[in-house]
């Protein structure tokens, strides 16, 4: 939100959220505009917001996020600005594979099958997670004509409708429950994987569609040739982007433990004021504060952007404060390699809802990234929780670990104890895009739009 202040020559703008979010934001204005009076307001006392990344016992523990995508530029590209290219990490080829559990047990992800669709349908056929039935319904789907209304509807309708409910439950659900750790009956096809839908709309099939990018994709990779896997790492941990953008912002730009209380346009219209309250660096005491900017990015959670706005527009702080969120937690174990009867011969697992596991994935951490763990040893990072057992995000420690051990040990054949133990919560962490959110953000920008 900016509203031009003529009266100064040096610009002023606060962030409130010292998120990756946040944090890019403010990166960005340096790079544009150097002379820039900038502010960062976070609550806490670091920043990175979810990024976390622990050093201990020679394991390399990623709290949250652990990699990143490279078929979008923005991250590539922020990591080249940042110099930070040369930590730049690829999966390791070997492992490059995905399981899924199936009765107790891990089975391969038919080779070429996409989040929702396969690109060949010779592994779909042979694959043991589906019965025949189940095949043959999802082969189906390249005979189906296409939906011919434009409007929104679940991932659930919309995978049962293409590939059947047996694909829908053993293959798709949990590979996008491990994404966005939500209900699939309310998640938005259009908000989430729209290119799907898009696929449907011009070829008329998913399978179809997916077949002719395989070959296109070859095409432009023989051409071409790929730099970078799927996904990437960094070398020091992904907090080394947290790093590498606070060293380049100004002194005294960073405002940790100030939680900003409100916003109000200023008198006049020119500009904002932002209220917060600060730590006394003489008496250790929280004291209200009021300082004038510019313009403001709210880089803050929804329900907090909400609250910070509700006392002069009460439709905006509405419709953020609508969007629902699940959490999470992680539970990253260490074991001896001798105590893991699998070969971990992949990146990780994902766990169907009708599995009726507390587990929605495992990460084979150190299978992806080897640096992850210590010669002999093997990171095993485990999600709870979600939209199908929200309350495990919050549940007691000691009870979580118990929890998950207890399942991995049958499903990976583990014995003994684990060396090394880190658990992260995120409780209300993740954002749920159900149907309708793509109106909603519509409606979110057509209403920050009468405060530029």
């Amino acid at each position: 939100m900016a509203q031009e202040d003529s009266a100064s020559s040096r610009p002023s703008v606060a962030i409130v959220g010292g998120g990756i979010a946040g944090l890019a934001a403010a990166h960005r204005i340096v790079e544009l505009q150097p002379s820039c009076r900038l502010a960062l307001f976070e609550s806490a006392d670091r920043l990175g917001g979810v990024l976390s990344t622990v050093h201990a016992d020679g394991f390399q523990v990623e709290r949250s996020a652990d990699n990143f995508i490279t078929t979008l530029p923005w991250g590539l590209e922020l990591c080249r600005r940042l110099g930070l290219s040369d930590q730049l990490l690829q999966t390791d080829a070997r492992f490059r594979q995905t399981f899924i559990v199936f009765r107790g047990r891990l089975h391969k992800l038919p080779d070429g099958f996409l989040m929702m669709a396969p690109t060949r349908l010779w592994p779909l056929a042979l694959t043991p997670l589906l019965s025949p039935w189940g095949k043959i319904r999802a082969a189906l789907e390249y005979f189906l004509p296409p939906r011919q209304d434009p409007s929104d509807e679940s991932m659930a309708d919309f995978v049962r409708r293409r590939m059947g409910r047996e694909a829908f439950e053993r293959l798709v659900e949990p590979l996008v429950s491990a994404v966005y750790a939500a209900d699939m009956e309310r998640l938005s096809v259009l908000a989430t994987l729209p290119r799907f839908r898009e696929m449907e709309r011009e070829h008329g099939s998913l399978i179809r569609a997916m077949r002719r990018q395989r070959r296109a994709g070859r095409q432009s990779q023989r051409e071409s040739g790929a730099r970078y896997s799927m996904f990437v790492t960094l070398r020091d941990g992904l907090t080394a982007i947290v790093d590498a953008i606070a060293a380049r912002l100004p002194p005294g730009a960073v405002r940790l433990r100030s939680s900003v209380a409100g916003l109000m346009p200023a008198a006049g219209g020119r500009g904002w004021e932002v209220r917060y309250s600060a730590l006394d660096p003489v008496g250790g005491q929280s004291l209200p504060r009021t300082e004038h900017f510019d313009a403001v990015i709210v880089a803050a959670p929804s329900g907090t952007a909400a609250r910070l706005i509700e006392s002069f527009d009460r439709s905006l702080a509405d419709q953020l404060d609508g969007i629902e969120h699940s959490g999470t937690a992680i539970v990253s174990c260490g074991f001896d390699e001798s105590q893991v009867g699998h070969p971990l011969d992949g990146m990780g697992a994902v766990v169907p809802a009708i599995e009726n596991s507390p587990l929605l994935a495992v990460s084979f951490s150190s299978r992806k990234y080897a640096h992850r763990a210590p010669p002999g040893k093997v990171l095993l990072r485990a999600f709870v929780g979600g939209a199908r057992r929200p309350e495990l995000a919050e549940a007691d420690e000691a009870d979580l670990i118990r929890v998950v051990i207890d399942h991995l040990k049958p499903l990976l054949r583990i014995t003994g104890s684990p060396c090394f133990i880190d658990v992260a919560r995120w409780p209300g962490t993740m954002p749920q895009y159900h149907v309708g959110h793509r109106q909603r953000v519509e409606q979110v920008e057509a209403f920050v739009g009468r405060h530029h």
